[in-house]
């Protein structure tokens, strides 16, 4: 890792992120955390401004206000809610809330945001209970809660955009005051087992291994998912808690290395599942040791992580190997699940695992990089049946690879990127 080789590589990879960055950046900018992803269309595909922004702008109105029946995932619902839904199993998950609203503060659209929090806040965040805090996992377009259980990265997702939203927009009243909401979820994902009536629902995060859980209930909590690893957000709420800051800083370091005992040492292919020290776990859900759909994700939390923090050099060489695993298997033909090993267990060429290797990119030294984002230019915006999981996750890498992915830190008066204020 510390060979001369890499260290040029590194030293290369950083030069050429720099070219990609605006122009005249501020003092803050010079800082260790980088607060954006840089413009790769205009940087290295060399798409002008007002073609990337029509681009971006295109994809949002798709999802969000297109066709009912084959374009858009994102549904107002009265006058003051609105939902994402999962077309294909006809129901509203926290993954997909989490990521549009994520997607809304970073695009500047309070109203949607606001409205998407609304939805959350009065059907699936759960008031009494053991589940008190958390956000039941996935209900009907109605409001029907169809499991309680929360799904860990959904919750992950929320904090970090709702103190996006604080710094963006300031606070409100009620559950418009955001970051009081994130501390709250925060409080509740790191001390539900101080609650006297938590029976079998735990805390969030693994306290020995510093590791967030598959879910947050007994046997759940055993285990892991290599993509809800986001040590970059752990970061940020090491700055912003109100408490357990030297704790997210631990999660953030054994995340990073949950991440890389996960990935195959020749593919760079990671399981759905793992266990607490990175091998792969099936139990009932077959085949979640192999690498499928919630594996996508971690191509793009390694590429972010290193891009706004840049504290691993190993992510560089991991983004480095996943890309050269897909280019033997043709850029523009990999299938969509393996084995770790590399054997190919589908045919099909997914626009979601096109975005992500895309963003991966971002994080790769290699010459060849290049043609892993103009497939992604090229590949057309998800629609029909299954355009829920592809479209979120080619909408965050539109954002991600139009320099449109940004910290924005609430401790900053003035809401504008800034600093993180990790130290």
């Amino acid at each position: 890792m510390n060979s001369p080789v890499v260290a040029l590589a590194v030293m290369t990879f950083l030069l050429s992120v720099a070219s990609l960055a605006p122009a005249s950046p501020s003092p803050a900018d010079t800082a260790a955390v980088r607060r954006s992803t840089p413009d790769a269309f205009g940087g290295l595909l060399g798409k002008s401004g007002p073609e990337v922004k029509e681009r971006v702008d295109d994809t949002f109105n798709r999802l969000f206000s297109g066709d009912n029946d084959t374009q858009r995932v994102y549904y107002p619902a009265g006058d003051d809610m609105a939902y994402i839904k999962d077309v294909a199993n006809n129901d509203v998950r926290t993954e997909g809330m989490s990521y549009g609203m994520m997607i809304a503060v970073q695009l500047d659209r309070k109203e949607i945001f606001d409205r998407l929090w609304k939805w959350v806040k009065t059907f699936m965040q759960i008031s009494a209970g053991p589940h008190r805090g958390y956000c039941a996992w996935h209900c009907t377009t109605e409001g029907a809660v169809l499991d309680s259980t929360a799904a860990s990265d959904g919750e992950e997702w929320f904090v970090t955009s709702l103190f996006f939203a604080s710094a963006r927009w300031g606070e409100g009243h009620g559950i418009y005051a955001y970051r009081g909401e994130a501390q709250e979820m925060l409080r509740t994902m790191m001390h539900k087992e101080s609650e006297p009536d938590h029976a079998g629902v735990t805390n969030m995060f693994d306290s020995r291994a510093h590791l967030v859980a598959f879910v947050p209930a007994i046997g759940g909590n055993r285990f892991t998912d290599p993509s809800y690893q986001v040590p970059h957000f752990y970061e940020l709420w090491a700055a912003w808690a109100d408490r357990d800051n030297r704790f997210w800083r631990d999660a953030a370091r054994a995340s990073r290395k949950l991440l890389q005992n996960a990935a195959h040492p020749k593919t760079g292919l990671s399981p759905d599942y793992v266990g607490f020290n990175g091998r792969p776990v099936d139990l009932k859900w077959r085949g979640h040791n192999e690498f499928r759909f919630d594996a996508w994700r971690v191509a793009m939390n390694v590429a972010v992580d290193w891009l706004w923090f840049g504290k691993d050099e190993w992510e560089v060489t991991q983004s480095n190997r996943l890309l050269g695993f897909f280019q033997s298997e043709g850029i523009r033909s990999y299938g969509n699940q393996y084995t770790l090993d590399g054997r190919k267990l589908s045919g099909d060429h997914s626009a979601g695992l096109v975005a992500m290797n895309a963003v991966a990119a971002l994080a790769s030294t290699r010459a060849d990089r290049t043609e892993f984002i103009r497939e992604f230019w090229n590949t057309p915006v998800p629609h029909g049946h299954y355009r829920y999981y592809d479209g979120m996750l080619y909408l965050l890498a539109m954002l991600q690879l139009s320099g449109n992915f940004r910290v924005y830190d609430p401790t900053v008066r003035s809401g504008l990127p800034g600093p993180a204020g990790v130290h």
